[in-house]
């Protein structure tokens, strides 16, 4: 029954907004990158990235909620 689900065709998932977390492994595990992309309506708009330890506004759309996040130290210690 395992092996049938693999061959099992999931239709393609639609969504408006969707958080998507990365992590990047580089030269070993000398240095990790961690993204945290927040995206609407497959458009990135805004993400989190651990080398600038703050958010990012990849669009206009995203430029209040990056400002908004940037100022909460709170919400920037949790994401560190």
């Amino acid at each position: 029954m395992w092996a049938n689900s693999l061959l099992c065709r999931l239709p393609e998932a639609r969504f408006l907004e969707k958080a998507k977390c990365e992590c990047h492994i580089f030269n070993g595990t000398k240095r990790v990158q961690y993204l945290n992309r927040y995206i609407h309506k497959r458009e990135e708009n805004l993400r989190f990235d651990s080398d600038v330890e703050e958010f990012q506004a990849v669009t206009e759309l995203g430029r209040p909620v990056a400002e908004n996040w940037n100022s909460q130290k709170g919400i920037l210690e949790e994401k560190r």
